[in-house]
């Protein structure tokens, strides 16, 4: 794949997977659903012949996105199947978390949802020896909105009803804003439970970007990894956003794809575009295909659109980055860090993504990402 213009992204894409109810990852690469993460026995045996481990040994802690959790079982898996000297533990503790385990020198890496700020930048040359942290993107894809409301198998909202509706404005499934978007569905009177992550988190700060660049006048919160408005209900991570929509009757979340599987129902988003939208890869990745790199030097940070107008298009999207000292990063973890993310960002890596429902980076993104991987230092 080439990108369509200069610093334009193609397709990255998340697609939609099982979902590990693990919390922290270790080098079996387990996972405890009985999906095939990883791919077969061959296809890892394969996968893994081309890792370079070089001098990679001892035990590499990382934490941080719980959207990627599923790329890293895959990419462990067949990287420890290689290199049987290191230990991965990858703890899905949400981007907020992570980048603060990070900066606290606590892990090696970090994986967030969102590019890291500018005070945060700053605050990682205090970890990072005469350098700073910087931005990795690695996969991305659709954050949609599941819902559990008995009788009701198809749902059609836009930003700013889905604003009212996360901003304890409206409160019944009734309501005539969203009977208004579905003439034909039997709404019932049920109370509507709007969960949202309690952690801070990547997932939240896309989704609140979506509702500020879609809603404006709907959503007055600033954003960011923390949930700001008032009332509804919490959970932790995105697993258990989808549990509390699987067992709340009147319940709607946010979470990525991956984590709906095939028991919860997600919603059409009502764009600018003639028809509602479904929640996707191949939608997301006509919404991702317009995002802008937007770091400076080394850092790959990247600007999205939430409002595309393209039909297909889905407009709740995330990229999910993997954080690292550009220099001075641990001597005792940089070589299992170069060797880790060198494998996880090459043609073998990427082509591990595919195999399990994941979109491979595009060619001029991944070249960029293993340039910036090898001068790791």
């Amino acid at each position: 794949m080439k990108l369509q213009r200069k610093n334009r992204l193609r397709a990255l894409s998340l697609g939609a997977v099982a979902v590990s109810g693990a919390l922290a990852l270790t080098a079996c690469g387990s996972d405890d659903t009985g999906n095939t993460s990883g791919g077969s026995t061959s296809e890892t045996t394969a996968a893994s012949s081309n890792i370079k481990c070089d001098d990679a040994k001892g035990q590499l802690l990382a934490s941080g996105s719980s959207a990627q959790k599923n790329a890293i079982d895959a990419w462990v898996k067949a990287y420890t199947a290689a290199c049987k000297d290191v230990k991965i533990n990858y703890n899905p503790t949400g981007s907020g978390a992570g980048v603060t385990a990070f900066l606290q020198g606590q892990t090696a890496f970090a994986g967030s949802d969102s590019p890291l700020k500018p005070e945060e930048i700053t605050e990682s040359k205090k970890v990072c020896t005469d350098s700073q942290a910087i931005d990795m993107p690695m996969v991305g894809g659709p954050i949609a909105v599941g819902y559990n409301v008995p009788g009701v198998d198809s749902l059609v909202l836009d930003a700013p009803t889905l604003a009212k509706i996360f901003d304890n404005k409206i409160k019944t499934w009734d309501d005539a804003a969203i009977k208004k978007l579905n003439p034909d569905a039997k709404l019932p009177s049920t109370k509507i439970q709007a969960f949202h992550r309690s952690d801070e988190s990547g997932t939240t700060d896309n989704f609140t970007k979506y509702l500020k660049a879609a809603a404006p006048s709907n959503w007055k919160y600033s954003g960011g990894k923390a949930w700001q408005a008032k009332g509804g209900q919490s959970a932790q991570g995105s697993s258990g956003l989808a549990q509390q929509v699987t067992q709340t009757e009147g319940a709607i979340s946010y979470f990525e794809l991956s984590y709906a599987g095939d028991s919860i129902k997600t919603v059409d988003i009502k764009t600018e575009a003639a028809e509602p939208v479904k929640a996707t890869v191949d939608n997301a990745s006509k919404a991702i295909a317009e995002a802008k790199v937007v770091g400076e030097g080394k850092d790959l940070a990247l600007e999205l659109n939430y409002k595309p107008t393209a039909e297909g298009a889905y407009p709740i999207t995330l990229v999910t980055y993997e954080i690292a000292c550009e220099k001075g990063n641990k001597a005792d973890t940089l070589p299992a860090v170069k060797s880790f993310l060198t494998y996880i960002a090459s043609e073998d890596g990427q082509a591990l993504l595919k195999d399990n429902s994941y979109a491979p980076l595009p060619t001029e993104i991944a070249t960029k990402v293993r340039e910036t991987v090898a001068g790791l230092s």
